[in-house]
This record gives structure tokens, sequence and C-alpha cells, in this order.
């Protein structure tokens, strides 16, 4: 079980739960066809994006397999909401966790996602104990392929035509790091 201290403090980034007044900047990057390109649904009208958020603001602690932490990433020195950093606990018998991201593309290509998901690495293998985090994308997102090399993983797979998406077939890259892999 994890239920992290509150906000999550980085270099740049506080990390924090969603709350309901963060729907407008959540709308902001959700609504953008440019965001969910490579996302499972398409881009989200003001009344879907709070639907969601409401969920969000309940994911802030992992007590069972299945849990995801869904935390708002925000910067340090203006509080400004810039995007979303999940960990989901996939398996507790395998020891097993998932790490995903997504940000406004006003704040892509300053390693801000970079910076957000080793906070999740840390907290999934630190404080949770896991022993191996993956990282699932369309395999077209070169850019977040490139956030998850950084962090240390290693692309293991490329399942073609895996998942019918959006009216087409998507090829998903699977990426992954161990504990022993993992530095802080």
């Amino acid at each position: 079980m994890l239920k992290p201290h509150y906000p999550i403090i980085t270099e740049r980034l506080l990390l924090r739960p969603f709350t309901p007044d963060d729907l407008d900047a959540v709308n902001a990057y959700e609504s953008r066809p440019d965001v969910a390109r490579y996302l499972y649904w398409k881009p989200r009208d003001r009344d879907t994006s709070a639907t969601f958020l409401d969920k969000k603001t309940t994911r802030t602690a992992l007590h069972d397999e299945g849990d995801a932490l869904d935390l708002a990433v925000t910067l340090r020195d203006t509080g400004d909401l810039i995007g979303s950093c999940l960990l989901i606990w996939t398996s507790r018998q395998h020891r097993q966790g998932e790490l995903g991201y997504i940000l406004h593309p006003d704040h892509h290509g300053h390693g801000y996602a970079t910076e957000a998901s080793r906070a999740m690495l840390r907290l999934g293998f630190a404080d949770l104990g896991l022993h191996r985090i993956t990282g699932r994308l369309d395999a077209l997102n070169t850019a977040s392929a490139r956030v998850l090399e950084k962090l240390g993983m290693r692309r293991e797979a490329t399942l073609i035509d895996n998942e019918f998406v959006k009216g087409a077939w998507a090829s998903e890259a699977i990426y992954a790091i161990l504990e022993t892999e993992w530095t802080p």
C-alpha cells in the first residue's frame, strides 16, 4: 500500500492530487487534438473532462493492484497545472506497475515529463517496492518514447496492429525498467 505525502516536490515541479478547481486547466489540454492523437480517447469537451476529473480526484493512494495514482503536474514557481502523471499498480504478486503522463503541448520539450516520471518511478520502486515498471505507448509517438528512454527504460516489444483505436489499427511499443536498473 502507498499513501504519498503531498505535494511531491521535484526540482521544478509539484505533483499533487487533482481538485475540482483544476477543470479549466485539465480541459485546456484534454480538448486538444494534438494531445489526444496518441491516446485512446478523442479530444474531450468540458463536460467529459469534468467527468474524468471527478475520477482523478479520488486516485491519490495505492491500496491494492488495479489502483492508480493520478496526479496533477504543476510548476513550482507559478503553481500552473501543466499536465498529469500516473502510476498504476498492475500486479501485487509480480510487483509490477505502469507509468503514464500527459502534458500540455505548450510545456513540451522542457524535460517536465521526464522529471515528473522520475518522481513516479521513485514512488513505485522505493516506496511501493515494485520490481518492474512499464510504459505503453502508440509506437508512432516518438517524443514519448524519448521520455521513457531518458528514464533508463528499454524498449522490449512492438506489438504490431494489436489495438483498434479510433477506427484504425495501431501498434503499441512496450518499455520497461527493473528495480535493479533504476537509479534514484
